[in-house]
């Protein structure tokens, strides 16, 4: 009883450091950060995207498809009322570790819209809610070229990648080289080379209800309308 209850205790302090930190750690620095984004899927439910711009809101990634053939039923909608709002918005695709990544990059490029302003497509790497099987990096490597092959040649702008603290170890160095969006929850970044930096998965914004993952830039305005620039006339254009 005495180590169950030392247990107990012990968990109850780290849930409160844990809590302690952010609160120390966040809100970033908006003076050194002052672009802040948000990035969904359909699991934000009804976005009201005016009120979202409203509340110091710039830009949103959103998550477009997963796999080789998973649509976010939300993608459409939010992609056309967060423009319409005003924000920078961009796409996302979720990586599965079952399907082959030309496959996956044909599903995202179905979807996706060409020929209008759009931040970097992001892949999205992670373990949570993936498949089981997990590639060698070699195999992971090989098959994110054949993904991001077709999609920068299409969108004409390099991917940015986001990986997880639980499968970076594994990958990161193994992969090929983009910059990053990074998760750092407890503190600001380690690494210098980000584009983006997801400090808070428990954000509230005004327009959604519920928890919503909050970001900010590495930059200012300027470099937000860098990114979001429509892609050079080289690129593929044209809707799926």
């Amino acid at each position: 009883m005495i180590v169950l209850a030392l247990a107990f205790v012990f968990l109850a302090l780290a849930i409160w450091a844990e809590g302690l930190l952010r609160l120390l750690a966040f809100p970033p620095d908006r003076a050194e950060f002052p672009i802040r984004g948000i990035d969904v899927s359909h699991h934000q439910g009804n976005i009201d995207w005016r009120r979202v711009a409203s509340d110091d809101v710039a830009f949103a990634i959103i998550k477009a498809t997963e796999g080789g053939d998973h649509v976010d039923d939300a993608f459409a909608e939010n992609l056309r009322q967060a423009r319409a709002a005003g924000l920078a918005v961009g796409a996302y695709h979720f990586f599965t570790f079952c399907r082959p990544g030309a496959d996956q990059a044909r599903n995202f490029l179905s979807v996706v819209p060409r020929g209008e302003p759009l931040l970097p497509p992001v892949v999205d790497i992670e373990f949570h809610g993936n498949c089981p099987d997990r590639p060698s990096p070699a195999e992971l490597s090989a098959e994110l070229l054949a993904f991001l092959g077709p999609v920068e040649a299409a969108y004409g702008k390099p991917v940015i990648i986001y990986i997880t603290d639980e499968a970076a170890p594994t990958y990161a160095a193994r992969i090929a080289p983009r910059q990053r969006w990074l998760r750092s929850i407890a503190m600001p970044p380690k690494e210098e080379d980000w584009v983006y930096w997801q400090y808070l998965d428990t954000g509230r914004v005004d327009g959604i209800d519920g928890d919503v993952d909050l970001n900010v830039l590495k930059g200012g305005p300027a470099r937000l309308s860098e990114l979001f620039a429509p892609a050079p006339q080289s690129a593929s254009s044209g809707t799926p």
